[in-house]
């Protein structure tokens, strides 16, 4: 099993940046990809941003230009860098990662980080 720990969330005005930060430990080895998703009240969770199995990058198209994924190695610790933050970013950003064959993967969740920006 893998355990995720997110950290970096907080407050912060419109217009500026955030760096969250997810560490991953356990059986790190059976990790096939690793992203960041959001919830917001009232709304279903929805992928921010992503690394596949090969290394590329999936962004929402929201937060596209504004946000930037990356990695220590794989996979060890991922990063989410917010940039130009706005208020409907406000959420509870998730880390995730895929487990498993990629005939029968599974995820696995952090506890989240709540991200607010007031405007």
């Amino acid at each position: 099993q893998v355990h995720l720990v997110e950290s970096g969330g907080g407050l912060v005005q419109s217009g500026g940046s955030l760096r969250l930060s997810c560490a991953a430990s356990g059986a790190t080895f059976s990790i096939f990809a690793m992203g960041w998703y959001r919830q917001a009240p009232g709304k279903q969770r929805e992928l921010v941003a992503a690394f596949t199995n090969t290394g590329d990058t999936n962004y929402a198209d929201s937060v596209r230009d504004r946000f930037i994924i990356s990695r220590d190695k794989p996979w060890s610790t991922i990063y989410l860098e917010m940039n130009n933050l706005k208020p409907e970013d406000t959420a509870v950003y998730l880390c995730n990662a895929w487990q498993g064959p990629p005939s029968s993967l599974f995820a696995s969740w952090g506890q989240g980080t709540q991200v607010t920006v007031s405007s």
